[in-house]
């Protein structure tokens, strides 16, 4: 009897842990799946990391002013991170402060397997950060590559022709990474 005693308290025992670690596991689930949406808020609030901001609407852009009596130089530059190849077309270009103008990245998965990827942009001098513009690019959204895949990638800008005039080249470089490590095998 006092075996049986013991054997339901051990059980009683035993339902008890694994209520207890069923509601952690709840928790530790939602507070993952919240984690996500609270993190791009809080980057959002503060202005870090911010990657899908677009810069200007295309409507505001065609609004602009070239200043002719300027010429930058900007610099294409790009790091991959990742199964694949990644560069620009062109390594530099010269353009007026205000001209519309537009450049194709290229990048190759070289995997047999989709990748979800983003790239970051990055400018030098920091200060012309501010200044450069852009209406359209890759770096908005995140990219699916497939098993193999070539894409072709624009990027639309101008440069405020409020930068300052000491600044004669600028530096636009991307970082290109996957971003969900599951990429799915092809079959």
């Amino acid at each position: 009897m006092k075996q049986q005693n013991q054997s339901g308290h051990a059980r009683k025992l035993n339902v008890q842990m694994l209520g207890k670690l069923l509601v952690i596991a709840v928790m530790m689930f939602g507070f993952g799946y919240a984690l996500v949406p609270v993190y791009k808020k809080i980057c959002e609030i503060t202005g870090v990391n911010v990657l899908t901001q677009q810069d200007v609407s295309a409507q505001q852009a065609v609004n602009t002013q070239v200043d002719m009596t300027r010429t930058i130089t900007v610099e294409f530059d790009a790091n991959a991170h990742g199964p694949w190849r990644f560069r620009p077309m062109v390594s530099s270009l010269q353009v007026h402060p205000g001209e519309m103008t537009q450049v194709v990245y290229e990048v190759v998965n070289t995997q047999a397997r989709s990748i979800d990827a983003q790239a970051i942009p990055s400018y030098a001098p920091q200060q012309a950060a501010a200044h450069f513009k852009k209406v359209e690019c890759f770096c908005f959204k995140q990219q699916t590559l497939g098993p193999n895949e070539a894409k072709q990638m624009p990027v639309v800008f101008y440069i405020d022709p409020a930068l300052p005039r000491d600044v004669k080249t600028i530096t636009l470089s991307y970082t290109f990474f996957e971003v969900s490590g599951t990429g799915k095998k092809a079959t």
